[in-house]
């Protein structure tokens, strides 16, 4: 019975991180820590790390304690709530980071209706290089009005 309660908290976890990836991006990144998050929409540096990606090592950090909690300190569902973030993270690092902003050249040339919608919805976002007025939404489910054909 364990296994069914990890799976469904796995799930939620991943689940909810869409919301935290939403509510992450829209008051915190665009609001006062828009500091770390404004080389993701200027790019005026030459290197491949961005003061944006300590976010991504925040969330490592959650997960990590997820983990130790698990392991260490009886916190039964810091397991699949850290394998949670973790899936997450690794999904919101594909589509993010290398299908849509191509830090490495890989899924080029992905053509289906959600590689499009995706890529639509992120390039509306980013066509507002200011902290504000830019419409933020979660990575894996941006609004359906992207997905127009």
């Amino acid at each position: 019975m364990d296994i069914v309660f990890w799976i469904l908290i796995f799930l939620g976890t991943f689940s909810a991180m869409e919301f935290m990836a939403w509510f992450t991006h829209k008051y915190i990144m665009h609001g006062f820590l828009w500091s770390l998050h404004k080389d993701h929409h200027h790019k005026d540096h030459g290197s491949w790390w961005e003061r944006n990606d300590f976010f991504f090592i925040f969330y490592a950090a959650v997960s990590i304690g997820c983990f130790v909690g698990w392991q260490y300190y009886g916190f039964w569902a810091g397991l699949p709530i850290g394998l949670g973030i973790f899936a997450y993270g690794i999904t919101y690092f594909f589509v993010h980071d290398i299908f849509i902003h191509q830090r490495f050249k890989l899924f080029r040339n992905a053509n289906n209706w959600y590689a499009r919608g995706i890529r639509r919805a992120h390039k509306i976002h980013h066509k507002h290089l200011g902290k504000d007025k830019g419409e933020c939404f979660g990575m894996l489910v941006p609004p359906l009005k992207y997905f127009k054909k």
